[in-house]
Order: C-alpha cells, then structure tokens, then sequence
C-alpha cells in the first residue's frame, strides 16, 4: 500500500475505555449486590447499560472500532484468570457454587478465603489482581464473558475488536501460588496456555471477530533472552493458527525496545505502539527494523495517561512520518483510557478557559477522530480544530497560573544539606526512645479510621449549604474524639486522629496548596469499585498557610499518647495526580516537597512527636526501564528527605508504602532516611520484611499484619502468626505491628475487631520474647 492510500485508511480507535460510567453506576451497583440490595440480574443490567452507553459514545464519536472485553466488575486480569482457568484451589467451590460470588471472593477475600494478592498494574495507579501459578496448574478455556460481550456489541451494529490481556504478560504477571517454590517461574507454563488461547481465539473467531487484541505491556520493560524468546515462540505459534482472526499485538506505557523486532517479524497482522513521550524511541526503532511491511500500525499519539490536550500538529507530524512505515495507520491513545476521567465537560467549578487544556476521555476520543480525520484527508479539513489546539496550547503556556517566581527562586535556592538529617539514624534512635517511650514491637495505625456514611454526608451538607462551618467542625471533633477513645482503649500506642476530615490522601492536600486544581466528576478506578478523583496539578506549588495541624493538635489534646501527623509525600502527590507536563517531574517534586517541609515543621512546632510522611507511589513511579531508574530515584528519594529533614532528632519520621513490588527499591527505601517505614505484607506472607533484611535496611519497619483490602477480620493467632514471621527478618527492637494500609474503605464493626486481635497478637508475641 502507498504512503497516500496509508494515509486514506487511516481510523481512529481506543483499546479500552473507562467502566464506571457517568455517575459511577457500576460501583454503586457492585457495592450494592456485596451489601445484599440489588440482585444479580440487577447489576448485570447495569453492566450491559454501561457497556452499551460507552460503545455507542464511542461510534457517536466517530471510532470506527470499539473495543470489547475491557470492562470488568473488578479487573481485566482477574478475569483473564477466569478466561483461562486458573482458579487457584481455595477459591474453585465458591467459584463452582456461584461464578459472581467467587469471582468477588477471589477479589475480596471472604471469612473463609482469602483473596488474590493485589498490585500496581505497571507505573499507574491501577491495582491487579495477582495471578498465582505453580507446576501443577491446569488450564481451561472459558471464553464466556469475551464471546458474550463481543456479541453485545455487533447486535448494535458495530464494529468491535474483543481485548484481552496476552499469555506473555499474564505468566509474567503471575506469581508462584502459596506452597509453590518461590523460584518457580510463570513463563514455564507457556506451552500449556497457549493451546487455551488458541481455543478463546477460536470462540471470537466464530462469534464474529475480524480482529483481537492481545495486549503485551510487559515486553516495554527490560526482558530476558529467555523471555524474549518465549515471547518470540508465543507469536510463531498464535501466528500460525488457521483458525483465529487477525492478531494486533499491543503495548503502551514505554519504548517497547528489544521485543520489537521479534513482535515485527512474527505472523500478526498488526501492532499497536506508543508513540508518546515516554516511549518516543519507538519511532526511530520502528524504522530501524524496517517499519511492518504488509501490516497494520495503530499509533498512540495521544497521552493516555494525562489530561492535557493534544499538541495536534505534533501528532501530525508523528503520524505523518509514521506512513511510509505500515501498509495501515490507525491513530489511537498510547494505551487504555481507563487511566482517565469520563467527561471533562461535566466539570462546572474550573474556569472555561483553563477547562479549554484538559482533555478526559470524551475529550481524548476527539482528539483521535480530529487526527484521523486529518491524517486520511489532509489538514485542509480539520483547519478550525488545529487553530482551536494552537490557541488553547498558547493560553496555558502564556497564564500565570503555571509559573510562580517566587517558588521558582526558593526551590532554585535548595543545598544538598537541606535534604539531610542533622544525625544519623542510630543516634535519632536513641533520643525517639527515650522522648517516646514505647515498648517492643509497638503498635499504631497507617492513618485514616473509616469514613463513615454520616462523615460523607456531613461533607456533603457542608457542600451544599445544609450545614455552617461550624456545625461541621463538630461533627469533626465528635469522631476524632471517638477514634482516640476507641485507639486508647484497645491499647494502640501511637494514636492516628483518623482523618475524618479528608476526602482523599492527595485531594486534601491539592486543595489547600496553590497550583492545584480539583475535578467534581473527575473519578478514576484504583482497584475493584474504589475510585479517586486525582487533582490536575496545573502550576508551581506553595503552601499559604497550616494544613493539618489544626486537628492534629487538637486529637493531641485528647491523649497523653503520641498521635502521628499524617501527610501524603511528594512522590505520591505528584503520582496520584494529573501531573503538567510542562517541566521535568524532578522540579516539580522539589516544589511539593518544600510546601510539606513547612507543614512538617509546623507540626513539629505545635507538639507532635511522630510525624508520618507517605510514599506509597515510590514503587508505582518508578520507570519501566532499569537505565531511567537512577535519575528518578535521585529527585524522589532527595524530595523526600527535603520535606523531613528540618525536624529535630527526637521528631520520629514515619512513612508508608503498599501494593507494590518493593524488592528492586530497597536501597531507595533506605536512602529516605525514614525512621520507620511501614509497607503491604499481608497477602504477600511477609515477603518485604525478608527483602529488608535481605538488603540490611537498618531501621525500624511495620511489615502490615493485616490485610485492609479484604472484609475479612484476621484471627488473633493469624495475625501473630505473621508478626512471628516478621521477626525472622527484621528484630524486635525494630518492629512495629500495624495494619497494611489505612482503613478508610472498612467499616467500624471489622477495623474495631481487626485492631483489638492486632493489638492482641502484638502483647501475646511480646510475651514471647527473652527478657533482656
């Protein structure tokens, strides 16, 4: 095919789009059916409902191909575990019994089971359920929901491409199951699923299927030969099936590096790469293998990831040059828009002209028919629309939102020094006891008690007028003072004050610093029905005044107790946000960071003895690729000790971290310099407090001893069970026993019973130790 007929055939389409719907009608329905309100055929309506809605915005829209099979009651790779069979042996009679309900125990966990261990899907923030495996997995094929879902939506009249996650990525996902060597490699099993592809592949095949998609996000990061090889063999095998359709294999979140020639040579009809920042080394990598000859290309142009608008004439010239390499471009996102909001259009509390820069999915899925448009017929025909885009690019960079000189001069101005505790950790040890006072293997929470319906409700009215400041500010004082009586009476010995007035770890803060700007409708899935409205981070960063020292000090007052100050890291405000890409994420860390010195400094001003500064999205953040990981790690780990180190050696530094492989960043973990560091470990058996030791981090750590993601009430001896475990690794005196994440999302009836054996585990473990 000529560059011109390339360029003619050029259409516009998306590889998955958000599931919550408008008004998140699929949580509520979800959470509803789990709390016995609306029955299974209720939530599977709405489920079709949304799916409809969304293929048919999506063909309104102009996508020519609307993808299928991306939409979960959960997560795409908890199904691809159901898609191939693999059940893992304590879940297989719920999911015999009832295939929704084990398909949520697998998720959720129940009082008889527990769930799949969860983790960061890649650099998002987007949680996967993790696959366990071992040499005596059995595959089947049940391609039910990919079959059903596909017919859905050919009975509207469209044209659909079912998605599904590739069998390469899925064994590199997984994990050895309980009891299974801890060497035991996924990839092993290759042979043995690719036979159950070849079946799903069949079944689409014959529901009407022209093409499929088998995503490969895995093979963007650093691979071995061995697994490259196997990916290599994947395709010969899939390729040469008679009876499948086409194959468009897909990658996205980086450069997809030594995989591409392997993916380019082999029997597929296309391949769909991401063409954005990130992963821009695909372009020149494309043409040094030839470009695809004969096979269709499906750009990611557009920042699936971001909010910000299309530079369209950038893209362009992307896809300009990208025609002589493919005998078919297809422009796309650079991966899922389930990464973004549904509808920036439905936010009414941003100014039009800034609401002008922000693109959500709607937003996105124009952009892409705008570039399809002008790819197959010329930018003649999408004139008004590219000088639209040049006067929208041209009002953000000129605003004064986006550039504050006076930030600029004071993180400008930082020193190596300002980073830096005045002593090392083993002599701010020594003075934390003796100002503290606590005993072996204390006990505390990660920070929030749950928000409560009354809590919501509260905001709510606040909101909307229903209630004064002050009225609210009592209901406040009310469950703070209940979250400390209750704390104190169970035992805990370093007190949280809760967090009653927070909607969100990094939205509470966004909206108290300049720069931020906060979404009304702006939600995004975190895991299962959890969803997070991530402030869009829009310019330089300072904070005008206290953020939480105000009930910090005042749940203080309640106890003689230490109570923690609780704020969210640098690191995890930019990560949990919609970051401007405008400057390198290294200077605007720095700014955040200075903006949390203050408040960790006035913290420390009014009295509090423990300060907990969380990181969790250090892991997440982290590059794809092993040779941008030490510039990262450089700017996260430095605007971490700049937002902590101005505290006197008596001040104890907390921070927290979960659901995520930590294993590769230990050394970053230790060059925090955090006092005490509190991660995930309860679904993972306590692999992290062996990783620690492995490494010989030298302070203080929490590996969780209870599983927060789950309803589940751990038992006394379940929990001490763990803690026992914990001390193979790590030393009492170094010890602390916690939860593994905050208990925002539980209720009061299971965190009241979860804390009290906690607290239990931690006295009966105590008792066990030899007296010194």
């Amino acid at each position: 095919m000529t560059t011109e007929s390339a360029a003619a055939a050029a259409r516009a389409t998306v590889y998955g789009y958000p599931r919550q719907g408008q008004n998140r009608e699929l949580k509520k329905a979800i959470e509803g059916y789990w709390k016995g309100r609306v029955t299974a055929d209720a939530l599977k309506e709405t489920a079709r409902d949304l799916r409809r809605t969304n293929w048919q915005q999506l063909a309104e829209a102009g996508i020519h191909e609307v993808p299928t099979g991306d939409f979960s009651y959960y997560d795409h790779v908890l199904d691809t575990t159901v898609m191939v069979g693999a059940i893992p042996a304590r879940h297989r009679a719920a999911v015999e019994a009832d295939a929704l309900d084990g398909f949520f125990a697998m998720a959720r966990g129940n009082q008889d089971v527990a769930p799949l261990e969860m983790t960061k899907w890649f650099d998002t923030n987007y949680h996967y359920l993790v696959p366990e495996l071992g040499p005596d997995t059995v595959f089947t094929a049940d391609s039910t929901k990919q079959v059903a879902e596909l017919r859905e939506a050919i009975a509207l009249g469209l044209t659909a491409r079912p998605v599904l996650v590739g069998p390469v990525t899925y064994l590199l996902l997984a994990k050895p199951a309980p009891g299974v060597a801890a060497d035991f490699d996924p990839l092993t099993l290759l042979d043995r699923l690719l036979p159950v592809y070849a079946e799903v592949l069949s079944d689409l095949r014959a529901a009407g299927a022209e093409w499929v998609q088998l995503d490969e996000p895995a093979l963007v990061q650093d691979r071995t030969p061995a697994e490259l090889n196997a990916a290599g063999r994947a395709y010969r095998d899939l390729g040469a099936l008679t009876d499948r359709s086409k194959l468009l294999v897909a990658s996205y979140f980086d450069r997809l590096g030594e995989a591409l020639p392997i993916l380019a040579k082999a029997p597929v009809e296309g391949l769909a790469l991401d063409f954005t920042e990130a992963a821009a080394a695909n372009l020149d990598a494309l043409a040094a293998v030839g470009g695809l000859p004969g096979k269709r290309l499906v750009a990611g142009v557009v920042n699936g990831r971001n909010i910000w608008i299309n530079d369209l004439e950038k893209s362009l010239a992307t896809l300009g040059t990208l025609l002589g390499l493919a005998d078919r471009v297809d422009v796309a996102a650079s991966c899922s828009l389930l990464h973004v909001p549904l509808d920036a259009s439905a936010e009414r509390d941003i100014e039009p002209q800034i609401l002008r820069w922000l693109a959500f999915a709607k937003q996105k899925t124009a952009e892409l028919v705008t570039l399809a448009k002008g790819l197959a017929g010329g930018t003649g025909i999408i004139t008004a629309e590219l000088a639209a885009n040049r006067a929208d690019l041209a009002s953000r960079a000129a605003s004064p939102i986006t550039h504050d000189e006076a930030v600029r001069a004071r993180a400008a101005a930082v020193t190596d020094t300002d980073g830096r505790r005045s002593k090392p950790y083993t002599a701010r040890a020594e003075a934390q006891r003796a100002h503290l006072g606590l005993p072996l293997l204390p006990t505390t929470t990660i920070g929030s008690f749950p928000q409560t319906t009354e809590l919501r409700t509260a905001r709510a009215d606040l909101r909307n007028g229903r209630i004064d400041t002050a009225g609210y500010e009592e209901r406040i004082k009310t469950e703070i003072q209940e979250v400390i009586s209750f704390q104190e009476k169970t035992g805990i010995d370093v007190l949280v004050h809760g967090e009653p007035e927070r909607n969100d770890m990094v939205q509470y803060f966004a909206e108290q610093l300049t720069g931020y700007l906060a979404t009304q409708h702006g939600w995004v899935q975190s895991y299962g029905t959890r969803y997070v409205r991530p402030p869009v981070l829009a310019g330089d960063i300072s904070r005008p005044e206290p953020m939480t020292v105000r009930w910090t000090s005042y749940a203080q007052s309640l106890t003689s107790k230490p109570v923690k100050g609780m704020l969210t890291g640098p690191v995890t405000m930019l990560a949990w946000s919609f970051v401007r890409d405008d400057q390198p994420l290294g200077d605007t860390a720095r700014q955040v960071a200075l903006a949390l010195r203050d408040e960790v400094n006035d913290l420390e001003a009014a009295g509090t003895s423990v300060i907990q500064v969380d990181e969790p999205a250090l892991r997440e953040t982290l590059p794809l690729r092993a040779a941008d990981h030490p510039a990262y790690l450089d700017w996260a780990t430095e605007s971490f000790r700049l937002s902590t180190s101005g505290v006197r050696d008596e001040t104890q530094i907390h921070t927290h971290m979960c659901y995520a492989e930590f294993g590769d960043i230990v050394q970053a973990i230790d060059d925090l310099d955090a006092d005490v560091i509190s991660l995930e470990a309860a679904r993972s058996h306590m692999q992290v407090a062996r990783e620690l030791a492995a490494h010989g981090y030298p302070r203080e750590a929490g590996p969780g001893v209870y599983d927060i993601h789950s309803p589940r009430v751990p038992s006394t001896e379940e929990a001490a069970a763990l803690l026992r475990t914990g001390l193979e690794a790590i030393p009492a005196e170094r010890l602390w026993v916690n939860p593994d994440c905050g208990l925002k999302t539980r209720g009061w009836t299971e965190t009241r019973a979860s804390l009290e054996n906690l607290v239990t585990a931690a006295r009966t473990v105590r008792s066990e130790l030899p007296e010194s």
